[in-house]
C-alpha cells in the first residue's frame, strides 16, 4: 500500500517498470490512461500501451481531473497512473495561447494534483504513477514548452515529496531513491 512514484527520461523504461510493478502488487489493478490521441504517433504509444497491458486490467481514461482515478479505483488493491507529465500536457493544450503561463490555471493544476494525493493519503490502495523527469533537460524554446516544464516541474516535486517510495528510471535501469 502507499504511493509509489516512478520517474525517468522519455523513453526510459518507466512505463515497463511501472506495469511490472503493477503485476507483482496485484491481479486486479486499474490502468488509469492520461494520454489523449492528439495525433497518429500518440496513437501508436497509446497502441502499444494497451497491448502491453493484461486483459483482466481495468481501464479509466481521464482528462481534467486527476482524482477521478481513484474514485474509479476503489475496488481495485492497485492503481497504476500513466502518467503525470502527458496529464499535464492535455491540461495546458487545451489553454489557449493568451492565456499561457496563466497563474490561476496554474494554481487550479497543483491544487487538482494536492486534492489527488489526499485522496491516495486516505486510500487503502497501491497507487504507482509514472511521470516524465524535465529537470533534467535544458530550457524549453517556447513560453508553452516553459510553462510545461515549470508545472511538471512542481507536479512532481509535491508528489515525490508524498511518496512513500521513488524509482528513477535511467536507461530501462530502476534506481531506488527514497522509501
Amino acid at each position: 500500500m502507499g504511493l509509489i512514484l516512478v520517474t525517468g527520461g522519455v523513453r526510459s523504461g518507466k512505463s515497463k517498470f511501472a506495469e511490472e510493478m503493477a503485476r507483482q502488487t496485484a491481479n486486479e489493478v486499474l490502468y488509469v490512461a492520461t494520454g489523449r490521441a492528439w495525433d497518429e504517433e500518440m496513437h501508436r504509444r497509446i497502441e502499444l500501451h494497451r497491448q502491453r497491458r493484461p486483459e483482466q486490467w481495468g481501464l479509466c481514461e481521464i482528462g481534467e481531473r486527476l482524482s477521478d482515478s481513484l474514485a474509479e479505483g476503489g475496488k481495485y488493491p492497485a492503481v497504476l497512473i500513466d502518467c503525470l507529465s502527458t496529464w499535464v500536457s492535455g491540461r495546458l493544450m487545451e489553454v489557449p495561447e493568451s492565456k499561457w503561463r496563466d497563474e490561476q490555471l496554474t494554481r487550479e493544476i497543483l491544487d487538482e494534483v494536492e486534492q489527488w494525493l489526499d485522496a491516495v493519503d486516505k486510500s487503502k490502495q497501491t497507487v504507482i504513477v509514472v511521470t516524465s523527469e524535465v529537470g533534467l533537460g535544458g530550457v524549453a524554446l517556447s513560453k508553452l514548452g516553459r510553462w510545461f516544464a515549470d508545472v511538471l516541474g512542481d507536479v512532481n516535486q509535491r508528489t515525490a515529496k508524498r511518496a512513500d517510495t521513488v524509482y528513477a528510471i535511467l536507461s530501462g535501469i530502476p534506481w531506488r531513491i527514497k522509501g
